[in-house]
């Protein structure tokens, strides 16, 4: 079963996935290792005496080779400037340039919960190594298809991918066609208009509400509608999709012929698809560890479940992890803090014999902040929906929440060098 190094040897943590979860778990580990309070706790964290600081070696390893500011997308995919903001090179991020912190560029492709090893394929030779761990952070994430993520896996192949979609949408003479009323289409639609004013930009959904597959209020839904037609958007509801068949024009531009259920049918030069459900991608798990849906099942302080072999050494954060509500990347931050702050209980229970203090979550309603042009619509039990431009810049500002985010995990370097206890 499990062990952990002794007190002269560095505690090694391995974190798989370098988005919202995995990076806000291991910035908030570097501090807890330095003897710092974890930079997104709102009270000071006291250290145990006994255990003021430890070595740590904690390693990411990721299949980009930077950080992808996922809720960015649907602006990173009509505005070139933007796009180039939007994914930064995990070796130009100060926060992460830390002896302890080594990243990998690469997918994890078997982990042995027994032996406490991972198995990594790197991006470029595809050669596969073993990394021993003491502790595993699984933050991979869900997979996303195009265009709801570029499908590159480098910066300089991602903005050649967002380039090219870019013009296409930019020429579209016959509009763009978005299919999709959920948040993601809502947001491409809504994100594509403001760029390109002069661009007819459709979106069709084939419910007669948009966030049909979402616990939220019809309030919430009807003015996520209001703010799209606000915003110029032209929405069809209950059109669901039959087909779409490419044109042939005299000049050689994009056309497409899109029929629907009903008989309706349309051209467009674009037709994006933002209809696709996104899965787990914790194929390198055992099934034992995961739910019928791919889903790492959890225990309240993110540990996978008891039943799983050395369950305490291993932690699922952000999307992957089975947990109620609407996935965000609020939440995921939140899961890797505590993560962070998890694992320092368990090392700390090893080393002083004392009692770990587990933060938990706490079971969450749905509740989401929906970006529409120059508005946003947001909703939560305690608020109920508000919407606004003020809503807008409280959520996003004014880039889909890069600058909060970025902020918020303090990538730009730590911004407080607090007392150590």
């Amino acid at each position: 079963m499990g062990s952990l190094p002794e007190a002269s040897h560095a505690v090694r943590v391995l974190v798989l996935g370098g988005c919202y979860a995995g990076l806000s778990a291991a910035v908030n580990l570097l501090d807890l290792s330095q003897g710092y309070s974890p930079r997104m706790s709102s009270e000071p964290y006291i250290h145990h005496p006994n255990l003021p600081h430890f070595d740590i070696e904690i390693t990411i390893v990721d299949e980009r080779d930077g950080y992808y500011h996922l809720i960015g997308s649907p602006l990173a995919l009509a505005d070139s400037e933007y796009a180039k903001k939007n994914w930064v090179k995990f070796s130009d991020i100060p926060g992460l340039d830390s002896p302890s912190i080594k990243i990998i560029q690469g997918s994890v492709t078997d982990v042995d919960l027994d032996a406490k090893s991972a198995t990594v394929s790197a991006y470029l030779t595809q050669e596969k190594s073993t990394h021993k761990y003491d502790y595993l952070v699984s933050a991979t994430g869900l997979r996303r298809v195009w265009p709801v993520v570029p499908q590159s896996l480098t910066r300089k192949q991602y903005l050649l991918e967002a380039e090219n979609h870019i013009q296409a949408v930019s020429h579209a003479k016959d509009g763009v066609v978005v299919v999709g009323g959920g948040a993601v289409g809502i947001e491409m639609a809504a994100e594509l208009k403001m760029v390109k004013p002069d661009v007819k930009v459709t979106l069709v959904h084939s419910r007669d509400k948009l966030l049909s597959s979402e616990g939220l209020p019809d309030e919430t839904k009807d003015v996520a509608l209001e703010l799209l037609l606000e915003s110029g958007v032209e929405v069809l509801m209950s059109h669901r999709l039959a087909s779409t068949k490419k044109v042939e024009t005299l000049d050689g531009s994009n056309k497409h012929e899109i029929e629907f259920t009903n008989g309706h049918k349309m051209f467009a030069s674009e037709v994006i698809m933002a209809i696709s459900k996104s899965v787990p991608t914790s194929t390198y798990l055992p099934a034992a560890a995961l739910d019928e849906e791919g889903y790492v099942k959890i225990k309240p302080n993110l540990q996978f479940e008891n039943g799983t072999p050395n369950n305490e050494y291993h932690f699922a954060a952000g999307d992957i992890a089975k947990w109620s509500g609407i996935k965000r990347c609020g939440g995921a931050m939140h899961h890797g803090h505590y993560v962070a702050q998890n694992i320092h209980q368990h090392l700390i229970s090893h080393r002083t014999d004392e009692a770990p203090k587990y933060h938990n979550l706490n079971h969450f309603p749905p509740v989401i902040g929906l970006a529409v042009g120059k508005k946003a619509v947001a909703s939560s039990p305690d608020s109920g929906t508000i919407s606004g431009e003020d809503v807008a810049q409280a959520y996003f500002r004014d880039d889909l929440g890069w600058t909060i985010c970025w902020n918020y995990m303090q990538l730009g370097g730590r911004k407080t060098d607090e007392a150590k206890v």
